[in-house]
Formats: C-alpha cells, sequence, structure tokens
C-alpha cells in the first residue's frame, strides 16, 4: 500500500439526480466566448467562418457545490458571474465525430464560471495566461449532474439573476459551437475521459457582484444553480 507523507486530496465530484452514487470529477474545460453577444460585450467578437473555439480549464479543486457560499476572492475588485450549461462527460472518447458526439454524454448541470475579471483582461492585453483571472478558488459552481445519456440539448432557456434582478437571459440555441461541435473539436486536443466537465459558455450580461450578492440561475429543462457570496477573508 503506497505512504504519502501527507493525506492527498479528496476526490472531487458531486450528486446525481436519482442516485446514490456520486459523479467523480475527472477535468474542468470551459469554452471561452462561445456566444456572439457576449464575445461583442468583451471586445473579442467571433467569426466562425475562420474561428475555431477556444479553451481553458480549472483545476477540479476549484469545484464547488450550487447553495454554497464562497469568499469574495483575494486581489480582485471586478468579481464576475458567468451562467453556462454543463457537460458530463461519462464515456471515454478521442476523434469523436458530431454525429456520435451523443455517445460520450452521461448528462447535464448548470453552472457558474466566477472570475476575477480585471485580472483576466490584464492578462488577456498582455498576452499572458488566464489563470490568475479564472482559476480562482470556488470558482467552477455546479449543480448535481442530470442523467440524460446520449442527449444532445441545442435549445432552452438560460438565465441569471442577481438578488432577484435578470442579469442575463439567453437561450442556449445561440451557442457559436454547439454540444456537437464542441465534444467533436475538443476530442481532437483530448482523449476525453469519464468525469470530464465541459462549460458550454455564457450569455452576455456578464457583471460584478459584491459580498453579501446571492446569485441564482437556471438552464431550462436542466437545473438551477446559486451562489452567495461572502465577505472577504
Amino acid at each position: 500500500m503506497t505512504q504519502y507523507i501527507f493525506n492527498p486530496p479528496a476526490v472531487q465530484s458531486l450528486s446525481i439526480r436519482g442516485k446514490t452514487e456520486r459523479f467523480p470529477i475527472n477535468r474542468l474545460f470551459f469554452v471561452g466566448r462561445n456566444y456572439h453577444a457576449h464575445a461583442v460585450e468583451m471586445g473579442k467578437p467571433v467569426d466562425k467562418s475562420v474561428e475555431r473555439p477556444f479553451y481553458f480549464t480549472k483545476a477540479p479543486q476549484t469545484l464547488v457545490d450550487s447553495g454554497a457560499t464562497v469568499a469574495y476572492p483575494p486581489e480582485t475588485k471586478n468579481y464576475h458571474f458567468e451562467m453556462e450549461m454543463v457537460v458530463a462527460i461519462g464515456k471515454a472518447g478521442f476523434h469523436v465525430s458530431q454525429a456520435n458526439a451523443h455517445e460520450v454524454i452521461y448528462g447535464y448541470a448548470a453552472g457558474l464560471d466566477m472570475t476575477r475579471r480585471d485580472l483576466q483582461l490584464v492578462a488577456r492585453d498582455k498576452g499572458r495566461p488566464w489563470d490568475l483571472g479564472k482559476d480562482v478558488e470556488q470558482s467552477s459552481v455546479c449543480t448535481e449532474i442530470v442523467p440524460m445519456p446520449g442527449q444532445i440539448i441545442d435549445q432552452g432557456a438560460i438565465a441569471l439573476e442577481v438578488n432577484g434582478e435578470t442579469k442575463q437571459s439567453s437561450n442556449v440555441n445561440k451557442l457559436i459551437w454547439n454540444v456537437r461541435e464542441i465534444i467533436a473539436d475538443l476530442s481532437l486536443f483530448y482523449h476525453l475521459q469519464p468525469g470530464d466537465l465541459i462549460y458550454t459558455g455564457t450569455p452576455e450580461g456578464v457583471n460584478a457582484v459584491l459580498p453579501g450578492d446571492k446569485i441564482t440561475g437556471r438552464v431550462e429543462g436542466v437545473a438551477e444553480v446559486a451562489l452567495t457570496v461572502g465577505a472577504a477573508e
């Protein structure tokens, strides 16, 4: 039996609707600028005819359950919400065709990609990695996984409120790259594995939150996500 000098981190996992077993997390992938209106508000319009999707990753340790209260993170004055539909991968896949993309899907969830926007934009404008802006502790919020094996969600309302006021309202049919296209493209770069989560992108309306704010959001037919922003440590 292997012995370690300290206890290794616990396996990150999420509950699964209707099951006692939990969904173990492998990797967290995020699709950048995948709604036209959001790309425009970020000052980086997307031309799908000449561009491909791009991705960033976060450590699984950034994952936090929906309903949690998280501390306002350090070294930022512009902490943003991003509401997203999340795809949960249930089977291994490499060079997956769009036609077969549904075969690797286990289910879906609703999630938040919380972002230190000021740090992200500084990094972006200087051509540096986004890690300090995106790979933030307790910044990958996710609901339970809703099993939908082999199903493709290509339409449904996606919305978010802060303190009851609507901030984001769109439909997943406005994704620039849809679920099939994302899985097919991402699987050219990575051997997708069970336990991978893909946050598919956020609509327009992203904005800053402050300590005490309560965030609620939903993906139609999937789940509702919630987060309370706590005081800074």
